[in-house]
């Protein structure tokens, strides 16, 4: 979110949590979002929620469930500080590229806070231990229950129990790999943090919520293009139907892997890729997103830097295929794909293969909530 619209939403509300994580809306408007004393205010506004009670440490160290339940949708996932070590020698697993500025701007917030007040987003292969578990703890009195403005619940409860805080030790010393669902740049901060204070008294931990694989929602990320590259509407499609088996009475919505939705001169089209374009082994080579840029954005549209190109833009799933309608129905772009989602299999399949995902690959949903739960240095 920008700074004006974090200023709109905190408005009003000495409490809100904007207020660290984007602390230049307390200060005047200024070029560079980056400058000492943005960071400076994070931690002075942190501080002053400790000292006001808002946020509360416990007495002793626990481990936290956290859910989510979005719609029909729910997710529980483990609240714990992950192994920095781990996440350097890639036990934890990651499947992006960070972008450095990102990273030192992350760097600086835990620096400056001495805390970190974002969690990284985690999966696991779950296990039928951990699912028992948690199915039972979940029946007891939550310690945090609230529904937020945009209608998502969010519930916590406190494993502090030296039997609970053991079997959850035990269990997840016996699953091999954790990977980065959400929150590379601040693994990669944290990690960074790490390495520069490592004998100075740092836990080696970063702050984590770790769900398992079969619960957790993935969205797909759609595209939306400026022009059609000097083509009409119909030698695009004339040239597509050498990629795609096109069915012009299409749907907005992909059904399946490996088919595409394409919103072109107010209607939707549905794509199908030509079997010989994905078939291949390759984990990477065979993600839609991946067939997309290499078959139809780069030689169609000429699009041949999906991180660079200004002709290309990514709108996150949550927000619907309305949007791309509005978006090209508007004249702001000339035509829309919607994908299928990525799978979480798949995702898992590449990391573990030590692979990078294409940009924009994944949109996971619902979000973790900031200052649910922070961790202090």
């Amino acid at each position: 979110m920008s700074s004006d619209e974090a200023r709109q939403m905190a408005a009003g509300n000495p409490l809100s949590f904007l207020r660290v994580s984007k602390p230049e809306i307390d200060l005047p408007p200024a070029p560079d979002v980056h400058a000492p004393e943005v960071y400076a205010k994070g931690r002075e506004n942190f501080q002053k929620l400790i000292a006001h009670g808002a946020l509360k440490q416990d007495a002793q160290p626990c481990f936290y469930l956290y859910r989510q339940i979005m719609g029909a949708h729910a997710q529980v996932g483990l609240v714990a500080a992950a192994s920095c070590e781990e996440y350097l020698s890639g036990i934890i697993k990651k499947h992006e590229f960070t972008r450095p500025d990102k990273e030192d701007d992350r760097v600086r917030h835990i620096e400056t806070l001495n805390s970190q007040t974002g969690p990284v987003f985690l999966t696991y292969r779950a296990t039928t231990a951990m699912d028992e578990f948690v199915a039972k703890k979940i029946t007891e009195t939550p310690a945090v229950d609230f529904t937020a403005k945009d209608g998502v619940r969010h519930t916590a409860w406190t494993v502090g129990d030296a039997a609970g805080i053991q079997f959850i030790a035990d269990q997840f010393a016996k699953i091999p790999f954790l990977y980065i669902a959400d929150g590379h740049h601040r693994s990669a901060a944290a990690a960074r943090v790490f390495q520069s204070r490592r004998g100075a008294g740092h836990s080696g931990g970063f702050l984590t919520v770790t769900f398992p694989h079969n619960q957790m929602q993935i969205l797909p990320y759609n595209r939306v293009l400026k022009d059609l590259n000097g083509l009409t509407a119909g030698q695009l499609l004339q040239k597509l139907d050498a990629v795609f088996i096109v069915n012009p009475n299409g749907s907005a919505k992909p059904a399946r892997k490996h088919e595409l939705g394409l919103f072109l001169a107010g209607k939707w089209h549905t794509l199908h890729f030509r079997p010989q374009f994905a078939a291949t082994s390759d984990p990477i080579e065979k993600l839609d997103v991946t067939l997309l840029q290499k078959y139809v954005l780069d030689p169609i549209f000429g699009v041949d830097d999906p991180r660079t190109s200004k002709r290309v833009n990514f709108v996150g799933g949550i927000r619907g295929t309305a949007e791309l309608e509005k978006l090209v129905n508007a004249g702001d772009y000339a035509c829309a794909f919607s994908m299928f989602a990525t799978s979480i299999e798949d995702l898992m399949t590449i990391a573990d293969a030590g692979g990078i995902m294409p940009p924009k690959s994944t949109w996971f949903e619902p979000k973790l909530r900031d200052a649910m739960f922070c961790h202090v240095i």
